[in-house]
């Protein structure tokens, strides 16, 4: 099975830039140096301490999908960078690192939940192998926070 890494649209990332606010809530974002690791949704790479600036808002991953929202904060580039574009694999930076990979099915009923820290893409093979799942969600092990969502390559959420 082929995996396709979903990374924070485009143009979430560009009206966040542009405007300064969270899309579909209003509230403000927040731009500063990044300090510690910080993770971009969009590029999937981590914007480098004292060398990059971020911005930082409210983010629902779970928009588009027909669900009520679930929001929590998460990190872009301050500055332009390429969405990306994967080759079916777990983004460089998160292989390794402690992920908690969440299994979800219609209506975002959760179906699993697996920890790694390794192995992330034969975990993640055998979650959204199993019946119902439809995309899975990424997170932090440590923060919690969201990283991005991972579907079967053709099967879209």
């Amino acid at each position: 099975m082929q995996l396709k890494i979903v990374p924070m649209s485009t143009s979430t990332a560009q009206s966040v830039r542009e405007t300064m606010k969270t899309p579909g809530y209003g509230f403000p974002a927040h731009r500063e140096a990044a300090a510690g690791r910080a993770p971009c949704r969009h590029c999937l790479r981590l914007i480098r301490p004292q060398a990059e600036e971020l911005i930082l808002f409210t983010y629902d991953a779970f928009e588009g999908l027909g669900v009520p929202p679930l929001p929590g904060p998460v990190y872009v580039h301050a500055e332009h960078c390429e969405a990306y574009a994967g080759d079916g694999h777990i983004p460089e930076e998160y292989r390794g690192q402690p992920l908690t990979l969440e299994a979800f099915g219609d209506g975002r009923q959760r179906l699993a939940e697996r920890s790694v820290r390794g192995g992330e893409e034969e975990t993640a093979r055998e979650l959204l192998g199993l019946a119902g799942v439809r995309y899975l969600h990424a997170r932090s092990s440590t923060a919690g926070c969201y990283l991005f969502r991972v579907e079967k390559q053709g099967d879209p959420a």
